[in-house]
């Protein structure tokens, strides 16, 4: 389940792209599908590890073209194992809602896009997500959980404060935002008869991509798409402030892990 488009990331074969909180790898593999030279970065083991074995089973299988490369490092989004402006494509997929301090992240975003690179940045919408925080706690107050709910024009000035440029934007995931909300009027640890029979449908969704449910979420996006998504550049020949102005600190030890 794809949350970036990848048409106005502009992402071609052979870029360099950098996947940020890359979870289990949902947008690194149809990266790497598509030809790029991906780096996925996550600070938790375990999702490096599912990552890791995922791109070398599409590798095995032969579904990435001549010329793709993966590699996946357990880093610190705050103190990116990445060099300044050497990545052409960044993707943070909800991700800046965990982090404490995401001005620091943003302006880390901008530090290692080359001029003229592009950035797609996701976070849970504020309409939906505001819904879960008021149904539930323990959506969202646990370790790692979400610190703060977005609104478009604040998570857009802070991406201009880092030194990027705010472009095109949309919503995705609309059919997800009922079955959070479900979850969490009922309980998110409970496994109820609706919430499965909901789940299932999802399922469906996702395996089948039947007509009716993939029209029903374009009409649905725009009003109560889960996702928000941004897309913003870093200009052509102008340092960004996040690596003028960074704080200059030493990086913690990271688990690297190449192949591909």
């Amino acid at each position: 389940m794809l949350t970036v488009d990848y048409d106005l990331l502009d992402l071609r074969p052979g870029a360099t792209v950098l996947d940020l909180g890359c979870g289990e790898g949902r947008h690194a593999f149809e990266a790497y599908r598509r030809g790029a030279r991906v780096v996925a970065v996550d600070w938790g083991a375990p999702e490096v590890e599912t990552t890791k074995r995922w791109l070398g089973a599409i590798a095995e299988a032969g579904e990435a073209p001549a010329g793709a490369h993966y590699e996946v490092v357990r880093g610190d989004l705050l103190h990116l194992p990445v060099p300044d402006a050497s990545v052409d494509r960044v993707i943070a997929s909800e991700v800046l809602e965990h982090i404490p301090d995401d001005v620091r992240a943003m302006a880390e975003i901008a530090r290692v896009l080359k001029p003229g690179g592009r950035v797609a940045v996701t976070v849970p919408r504020f309409g939906p997500e505001r819904l879960c925080w008021a149904l539930s706690d323990a959506y969202h107050a646990n370790e790692g959980g979400h610190v703060r709910i977005y609104r478009g024009g604040a998570l857009r000035a802070r991406l201009a404060v880092a030194g990027l440029v705010p472009g095109p934007q949309h919503h995705a995931h609309a059919l997800h935002a009922p079955f959070w909300w479900l979850r969490c009027a009922v309980g998110v640890e409970r496994d109820t008869a609706v919430v499965r029979a909901y789940h299932r449908l999802l399922v469906w969704d996702l395996t089948r991509r039947p007509w009716l449910t993939r029209t029903a979420e374009r009409l649905l996006d725009p009003l109560i798409g889960k996702s928000l998504v941004v897309y913003a550049s870093r200009p052509a020949g102008e340092p960004a402030a996040g690596a003028l102005h960074r704080t200059v600190a030493a990086a913690p030890e990271r688990e690297r892990t190449p192949a591909g």
